[in-house]
């Protein structure tokens, strides 16, 4: 099973989507599309690492965590913490960020991102709790938010979403809170995350899967 936990949301609803399905590894340096390469994520990661993790998700100058820029299809959200098994049942952990959206912003969105995913994958890897934003997050959250002020976790961002020419094709609509989101394609095992929160303690739970409907 491949499980993901989506990053910061970014739309005006009550705490959308937290989910949990597929992913891929990529390192090569990506452009914006004025030519110019966005922030390098290993300097970055590993820094934040040293800083806030002790080193744990690089044990040794190995990452526990594969690390990539979306490649430009990840619009409504500003990353991601993906887990689970390869096809030929190698470990699978990965952090994905959004270029489309991070791209435009400082650099201070890219860190609160990298570190929101960066504590979703130190509670999967090195604490083994199974929680989305359970109380290990929430812990960690805190004390690096109040150790520092170069940046900001929070459990949902509100970045500007970029426009979209294509219109979405399908629904998403939590069975409990009632909240419907657009998506251009069905994603397995998505669960709403403002119900996961509230009803779960931060747990991802089969009551919160989402359905989805044909847009009109």
């Amino acid at each position: 099973m491949q499980v993901h936990v989506e990053g910061p949301s970014l739309t005006d609803h009550r705490g959308l989507p937290g989910l949990l399905a597929p992913a891929r590894h990529n390192a090569r340096t990506i452009c914006a599309p004025g030519g110019m390469p966005l922030e390098p994520l290993l300097p970055l990661f590993h820094r934040l690492d040293r800083e806030w993790f002790d080193g744990s998700l690089a044990p040794g100058g190995q990452r526990l965590v594969e690390l990539r820029w979306s490649d430009g299809r990840m619009r409504r959200t500003a990353g991601m913490y993906r887990f689970g098994r390869h096809p030929d049942g190698r470990r699978l952990c990965e952090i994905v960020l959004s270029r489309p959206l991070l791209d435009p912003l400082p650099l201070e969105a890219t860190l609160s991102t990298l570190c929101h995913e960066m504590i979703h994958a130190w509670v999967d890897r090195v604490v083994g709790a199974q929680e989305v934003h359970g109380p290990h997050f929430r812990a960690r959250m805190a004390a690096i938010n109040g150790a520092q002020d170069a940046f900001q976790v929070s459990i949902r961002h509100r970045y500007p979403l970029p426009a979209s020419t294509t219109p979405p094709r399908w629904l998403a609509c939590c069975p409990n809170c009632q909240v419907r989101v657009p998506y251009r394609r069905r994603v397995q095992g998505l669960a709403c995350r403002f119900c996961c929160d509230r009803l779960h303690g931060g747990r991802w739970h089969a009551t919160c899967l989402l359905r989805f409907e044909q847009a009109a």
